[in-house]
């Protein structure tokens, strides 16, 4: 008995295509691909990276001179030399740049920190939760970034010296423990990242809000809240308006001490460049402790859709 072998169907795939006559389409390579740089970007990338990083360079460069070698010459210094640990004591002998540095350390780390959690809560509320009245509260939220700061510095100053806060780290920290863009930025950031299934899923095996917040949310946002926190701590860290207003000289921020160094009638450039240097560690150090989220927070936000 004879076996009848089924004929062969060419399978829709690439053989298929080929056999119908339809041309395959080849992926593009060469210098013309997205994921290849040629020498021109790499140069346009050397010429912003060292135009980014110059000022530093410069600050430190200076800061390693003795101030009678920085005025002598008629073009600025740009070989280190070899006093800059000298300048970096004579610095740190200085209490009220101690002081200044605590300062800013304590506002910009609370700042910080009641930011992310603050504006995490409100942007899990604006997101997730059904109440009354919930997109015009978020519309007055969004419409206060419109505002200008310096429209609200007297009504500030103003409710600060009513609250009895004038003159105390306080002054600082109660007007920045939120932000309006910091609400915004964590209400997208929870609309896209969790599921309004896993948020259901979470309160039907009898999670409260808090511990829904806490155990679905926070996991999510991990990234923008990086984000969000670095920024945030910049933001304080580099003020410079506010406390001058809202503190005395004496109980300064970190960018108060800097502007006292640079304000005598003789201005030491050495000693004032070396307190700029010492200020921006506290600011790299934050941003490479937080680089890969920050990075996967920018790529993240880049390739969606």
């Amino acid at each position: 008995m004879a076996v009848t072998t089924p004929p062969r169907v060419p399978a829709p795939g690439r053989g298929a295509a080929v056999r119908r006559g339809v041309p395959r389409t080849v992926p593009k390579r060469g210098p013309g691909r997205l994921d290849k740089a040629g020498p021109v970007a790499y140069a346009l990338l050397a010429a912003i990276t060292a135009a980014s990083v110059f000022p530093l360079y410069w600050s430190v460069v200076v800061a390693s001179h003795d101030d009678n070698s920085v005025l002598a010459g008629s073009t600025p210094p740009l070989v280190p030399g070899g006093h800059l640990v000298e300048n970096l004591q004579r610095v740190f002998e200085l209490s009220a740049f101690w002081q200044a540095l605590g300062n800013s350390f304590v506002v910009a780390g609370t700042t910080a920190v009641s930011n992310v959690l603050l504006s995490s809560l409100a942007g899990f509320a604006f997101a997730k939760l059904r109440f009354r009245g919930r997109n015009p509260l978020l519309v007055c939220v969004v419409v206060t970034v419109m505002v200008p700061t310096q429209l609200g510095i007297i009504p500030l100053y103003m409710l600060v010296t009513d609250m009895g806060l004038y003159g105390k780290l306080s002054a600082l920290i109660v007007p920045a423990l939120v932000s309006a863009v910091g609400v915004f930025w964590m209400r997208q950031a929870v609309e896209e990242n969790i599921p309004d299934e896993l948020v259901e899923a979470a309160r039907m095996d009898g999670a409260g809000l808090l511990r829904t917040y806490w155990h679905v949310v926070v996991p999510g946002v991990r990234t923008t809240a990086a984000v969000l926190a670095m920024f945030t701590f910049m933001f304080a860290w580099n003020d410079y308006f506010w406390p001058l207003i809202a503190l005395p000289p004496e109980n300064g921020t970190v960018q108060i001490a800097l502007n006292q160094l640079a304000a005598g009638y003789y201005t030491d450039y050495t000693l004032m460049l070396a307190g700029v240097v010492v200020s921006v560690l506290p600011v790299l150090a934050a941003f490479t402790l937080l680089a890969r989220r920050i990075v996967s927070g920018v790529m993240a936000g880049a390739v969606k859709g």
